[in-house]
């Protein structure tokens, strides 16, 4: 059959048309004080657009003029210089520098030949403390995918939708499953649930874990540790990624890292090269395995994770890495308060970085205010203008906040980390991973969260689908003892 090539389909790649990362890049240049003012005049007296506000990618298509234009504007803004930078280093030797409080070893002395956490490489076997059992990681397994379920039918919805939604159902504050039994049509019909996670991730229809890239990361991250052990470089983990993860199950940084890397653009250029999602959440949602392998060891965990997330983020984007590895690295190890934990996370990220700040925002948010809604609609005040629902920022003040506010309870800490809006599966997600810590045992979760996952999940990763969460926290625990 001829096709008229005009009428011929095209394929909209979302979070990798060079004309739609050109708003995000914009954006970001003005939060990290870039002067990006001519090349926007240049942009849109083209004939661009701004980035598409929840969507990855805009219709129509630019013609290819635009198209090129896009492509040199995204290589002039990144070498803009940005005045934040002295304060926000990625380099792992200047993160430590900046950082008064940084960890120390564990207990017992750094194996050896055993790098010092300065150098990016931490000590190992004997250095960490074993209070880890295969029951808490099982806890652990169980809340991050509790949370991220919860998250994912209102995932890109705004904070208006999700509160109608989950209180027209006698939800709110969340202590159940999101449901469309007894919602009007009309509220549906203006709030739509996420369309590729409704049918199976409502309460009427859950059955197991579904398939989603909050879950698919740790899974990866246990491979990675399987095949090279601590020692592994961010190299081994680009080529694990090319060997074991499909590129449509990749979005934000991670596309565009991945792409990169098929062009031959080697880490930790894979982050910088055309990718305004470089601080975004992304790392921070692959961390939690680096944590819970390093019992105890914040600074090992934060080292770890480091090395993990170079490999599609930058400053503000790795920290959020670092610091969720490193607070569930010490609720791994036996901490059993919650501000303990972020605390932990605290001292690993450079304090006067716009990271630290979000995270302090949310965690004194959160002392002040007695209702969570309130919480919420000071963050949201505060970042929902100016910040993509994907960024990391908002998401670190989110997060922290609905820990903090819940004390350490799991319902609490899942629903109000989903009740925030932003990206609702993520932050569900690593508040049910470090709630999940702290509660120790699978069966001191309660029973309506765990039952519906019925030990297993989907996945694309290889050698995990329809694994059981029992089956994942052996063989986690198994790495958490690995010299």
């Amino acid at each position: 059959m001829n096709v008229d090539r005009a009428e011929a389909p095209r394929v909209r790649l979302t979070w990798a048309q060079p004309e739609d990362l050109v708003g995000h890049e914009l954006r970001q240049a003005a939060q990290d004080g870039r002067d990006a003012r001519e090349i926007e005049e240049r942009w849109y007296a083209a004939g661009g657009s701004p980035a598409p506000d929840r969507a990855g990618a805009s219709e129509p298509p630019a013609p290819p003029r635009l198209r090129a234009l896009a492509g040199e504007l995204l290589d002039e803004l990144v070498t803009l210089d940005s005045p934040l930078a002295a304060d926000e280093p990625t380099d792992l030797d200047a993160i430590v520098a900046a950082c008064p409080h940084w960890p120390g070893p564990p207990t017992a002395a750094p194996a050896v030949g055993a790098r010092t956490p300065s150098q990016g490489r931490q000590p190992a076997g004997r250095g960490r403390t074993s209070a880890v059992t295969p029951s808490r990681l099982h806890a652990a397994w169980l809340g991050r995918a509790a949370g991220c379920l919860l998250g994912k039918p209102v995932e890109k919805l705004p904070l208006t939708g999700i509160r109608a939604l989950a209180r027209t159902a006698g939800n709110w504050p969340l202590t159940t499953w999101f449901t469309a039994h007894g919602v009007p049509a009309e509220l549906l019909a203006a709030h739509p649930w996420n369309r590729r996670s409704a049918p199976t991730s409502l309460a009427e229809n859950i059955d197991g874990m579904p398939e989603d890239d909050d879950l698919n990361y740790p899974l990866l991250t246990l491979l990675l540790l399987q095949r090279h052990g601590r020692s592994f470089t961010t190299a081994d983990l680009a080529r694990l990624w090319l060997d074991e993860l499909p590129a449509g199950r990749t979005f934000t940084a991670e596309r565009i890292a991945y792409g990169n890397l098929l062009a031959g653009v080697e880490p930790p250029e894979t982050a910088r090269r055309r990718n305004p999602f470089r601080e975004w959440i992304g790392a921070q949602i692959r961390a939690d395995v680096h944590g819970w392998t390093h019992p105890g060891d914040p600074a090992g965990a934060a080292a770890q994770a480091h090395r993990d997330a170079v490999l599609t983020h930058t400053g503000n984007g790795v920290y959020g890495a670092m610091f969720t590895a490193a607070a569930l690295a010490v609720a791994a190890g036996g901490e059993s308060d919650v501000h303990g934990c972020l605390a932990a996370g605290l001292r690993v990220v450079p304090p006067h970085s716009r990271y630290a700040r979000a995270v302090r925002l949310g965690i004194e948010t959160a002392r002040t205010e007695g209702e969570f809604d309130a919480v919420v609609d000071r963050l949201h005040a505060v970042y929902a203008d100016t910040h993509h629902w994907v960024h990391v920022l908002p998401n670190a003040a989110l997060l922290a906040a609905a820990l903090t506010h819940a004390e350490g309870d799991f319902t609490r800490s899942i629903g109000n980390a989903v009740s925030g809006g932003w990206d609702t599966d993520s932050n569900g997600a690593t508040a049910g991973s470090l709630a999940g810590l702290l509660a120790g045992t699978p069966d001191a979760l309660p029973h309506h969260w765990t039952a519906p996952l019925k030990n297993r999940l989907a996945t694309s990763v290889p050698g995990f689908d329809r694994a059981g969460f029992d089956t994942l926290a052996a063989l986690t625990h198994q790495e958490a003892l690995r010299p």
